[in-house]
């Protein structure tokens, strides 16, 4: 899938029908969803998030703007957010199989649309402008909306696209592509000034200060990619220290968090929570997880309950509720993330292997049962850890059960992988061959198939082999009660192994590459003999034990 997000600012958050309207023009575009509309009173701004395929995202952006530019009047607007203009700023942002170049692209598109058929003066930014001066957003937002109509005429400031005259309704719209930007904001218990010089410390910018020669000179601030201020959140009676995480690899939400408590405390001023503004992708939150999992030493391997932990402990929830499956764009589009099959039932699973069709077959089934008997290892792990009579153990079952969970999540997915492979087999089978050089393409096309759909179940055998040393370890250590379950997941995992087995040597009967079919052959069966001596060595070990250890 080739996913972009667009993340559309309007100078609209508090007329609900204005919201409305807006919302329904991007829900009325096909190819697009939306995800998510976050409005702000105080702000008076409204936060939109769709993604879609990359064309599709441009023209659900165009159909946004225009009604934004309809509904909203910059010459009344008031609110405690910078701003240029009614449609303020509408970022592009790769999320999946397009680059950042293609959405330098396709913002391009949109500013010349805009410029073209709309009339609206139009600025690139970030990623999308060559220009140094003009690069940041707070650089062209300098002096807001109310300043435009002077440094539009400038030809510094000359628009990318579109007129270089103010239009005292619209104002002027910021495009450009961009990473993903989480945009935070870290609650205080004091003061907007005081809000703000915490801001000042750890915004990349950092603050002006007279040096000892009695000049200005610039003091950088803590952190890289980070752009910050501090206002006041009437609403909650309460101040902020708002930031812009640009990159949250460079600086994670977490760190951002920490450090304002470290300086909140050096004011003696409190931190009641956070939030987060819009989508946030799950690599942020669980990053903040695995932060605070090192530093209590904690054993949590649950992706929700990892979720869970990083919600409490950035006080995300402090505001109002931070729902994972509202706020977590991963979460949101979870249904065109997982394959097919595994998102099925179990009865429709099954019926679809009984089903008149070549596919899912053994290469899916196989997939699943290495699945299952990953899954009966962790269970015993889990079964075992956290009782007191086993704490003892605890050091070890915590160095086995995440190899188990990682090998059970892998195989689900290779449960599509391998329909899909077979699918991309049988569609080289259906190509045309009327001419010679259509079958000499058809037949190139069908090697090609078979190949990927042999290197397929190979990585399923691969996948399933780095569960033996953790499923050893659990017959040796698990609650004894439980022996029976660890025996039967190493038959399962095995019985996987097994399956993907025969797959690759059906496959490779019909590949014609002597390289490729000695290498594969090779490999898998080195991977068949070794599952059956792990199986062997385990049911030994199982038989030989006589109680818990």
């Amino acid at each position: 899938m080739r996913i972009v997000e667009c993340v559309p600012n309007f100078s609209e958050g508090r007329d609900r029908s204005v919201i409305d309207a807006i919302a329904e023009s991007i829900r009325r575009c096909p190819g697009v969803k939306l995800l998510d509309i976050d409005p702000g009173a105080s702000t008076n701004r409204t936060v939109f998030t769709f993604v879609g395929e990359p064309d599709d995202v441009v023209e659900a952006a165009f159909r946004a703007a225009t009604a934004g530019y309809r509904l909203i009047d910059m010459t009344r607007h008031t609110g405690e957010h910078p701003r240029l203009g009614a449609v303020d700023v509408v970022p592009f942002v790769p999320v999946a199989g397009v680059t950042m170049e293609e959405c330098v692209e396709l913002s391009r598109q949109f500013g010349e649309r805009i410029g073209r058929e709309l009339g609206v003066p139009v600025y690139l930014y970030e990623e999308a402008q060559p220009l140094q001066h003009r690069r940041e957003l707070r650089q062209i937002r300098s002096g807001e909306y109310e300043g435009l109509a002077a440094r539009i005429g400038k030809p510094e400031w000359e628009p990318d696209f579109g007129p270089a005259e103010f239009v005292p309704r619209s104002g002027a719209t910021v495009t450009g592509a961009r990473f993903f930007l989480v945009a935070y904001n870290v609650n205080i218990l004091g003061t907007s000034n005081q809000a703000h010089r915490i801001a000042l410390d750890i915004r990349e910018q950092g603050r002006t200060v007279r040096g000892a020669d009695g000049r200005e000179v610039q003091q950088p601030g803590r952190f890289k990619a980070v752009k910050a201020l501090g206002w006041q959140l009437e609403q909650y009676d309460i101040a902020q220290v708002s930031m812009n995480l640009d990159n949250f690899r460079i600086t994670p939400i977490h760190a951002a968090y920490e450090a304002v408590r470290e300086l909140a405390g050096t004011l003696n001023v409190g931190v009641a929570g956070s939030e987060i503004v819009g989508l946030v992708p799950l690599e942020a939150i669980l990053a903040a997880a695995d932060f605070y999992i090192e530093r209590e030493k904690l054993f949590i391997l649950d992706e929700r309950q990892k979720v869970r932990l990083a919600v409490d402990r950035l006080g995300l929830s402090s505001l109002h509720p931070f729902v994972p499956d509202d706020k977590i764009i991963e979460y949101l589009i979870a249904e065109e993330a997982d394959g097919p099959l595994i998102r099925k039932s179990v009865r429709d699973f099954v019926e679809a292997v009984a089903a008149r069709t070549s596919a899912p077959g053994g290469g899916s089934v196989a997939a699943l049962m290495g699945a299952l008997g990953a899954a009966l290892g962790a269970m015993v792990g889990w079964l075992t850890y956290g009782r007191r009579k086993y704490e003892h153990l605890d050091s070890r079952i915590r160095a086995t059960i995440p190899a188990l969970v990682e090998v059970q999540e892998q195989l689900l997915q290779a449960v599509d992988r391998d329909t899909q492979a077979f699918a991309g087999y049988m569609a080289a089978i259906a190509l045309p061959k009327s001419t010679p050089a259509e079958q000499a393409a058809r037949r190139i096309a069908m090697q090609q198939g078979l190949q990927q759909a042999t290197l397929v179940p190979l990585g399923t055998m691969e996948t399933a082999d780095r569960a033996w040393d953790s499923m050893l370890e659990i017959a040796r250590v698990g609650q004894f009660s439980s022996r029976s379950d660890a025996e039967v997941g190493a038959r399962a995992l095995e019985a996987g192994i097994y399956g993907a087995w025969r797959n690759v040597a059906i496959n490779l009967a019909g590949i014609k590459d002597e390289t490729f079919r000695t290498d594969v052959k090779a490999r898998a069966d080195a991977l068949m003999a070794r599952a059956r001596e792990k199986l062997a060595e385990l049911q030994a070990i199982v038989e030989a034990r006589t109680g818990d250890v």
